[in-house]
């Protein structure tokens, strides 16, 4: 299954409903009942880079607000400390939504080696996507749970998938706290080892081209 067919069914949740109501004229008219979906996570949701953009853009329907919070370099961590996660759940507190779904994705950035950013596989990683599953019920929102995007390392022609790990800490959330999940990180991987690594090297990102400047 491609990314864009799996993310297209977490939008398919979020499908409207509606219900034909008289206005003061007398002719029916089907008021609307959207939904949001707030997306939170690193540079591989955000824009400029990551499938947040894109998602939003044609994976949902006009009844759905996508509204994209995934901030480049963040972990499960630090996107709390900072205050961001204080944002999505005012998001999530807007009214006049029928329902509210929250798409979390961590893990790039929670490995070893970050300072400030990387967290215990063991204890911080889950205990902070249980905080986030917590929260986010709390708030009369839906979590979902992502694993994370496969990076690109490839050895003799196989892909070294080294986010396993925290896949496997995300499906454990995901199964103890009863969380929607998302596999990203297994689909992913299989696209971009049956890509190998030539061919695979086409999702990094262009280089920036600088504007031409109209004639003065």
């Amino acid at each position: 299954m491609t990314l864009a067919a799996i993310l297209s069914s977490v939008a398919l949740l979020a499908a409207p409903q509606a219900a034909p109501a008289p206005p003061p004229g007398g002719t029916p008219i089907t008021p609307i009942q959207a939904s949001k979906i707030i997306l939170v996570g690193d540079s591989t949701t955000a824009v400029i880079g990551g499938w947040g953009p894109s998602f939003c853009a044609d994976h949902v329907t006009s009844f759905v607000a996508c509204v994209n919070l995934a901030r480049g370099g963040r972990s499960s961590g630090s996107y709390f400390a900072e205050g961001s996660w204080d944002l999505a759940l005012a998001e999530m507190s807007t009214p006049g939504f029928v329902q509210t779904y929250v798409l979390i994705q961590f893990g790039h950035n929670d490995q070893p080696g970050k300072p400030g950013r990387s967290t215990d596989l063991a204890n911080q990683f889950p205990v902070n996507l249980k905080r986030y599953v917590e929260q986010t019920r709390a708030r009369g929102a839906i979590p979902v749970l992502l694993t994370h995007l496969t990076r690109r390392q490839f050895v003799d022609g196989r892909l070294q998938n080294d986010l396993v790990p925290w896949a496997e800490a995300v499906r454990r959330v995901a199964q103890e706290t009863d969380t929607p999940l998302v596999d990203l990180n297994a689909a992913s991987a299989a696209v971009v080892q049956a890509m190998g690594p030539m061919m695979s090297a086409r999702f990094a990102q262009s280089p920036l081209r600088p504007r031409s400047r109209p004639p003065c």
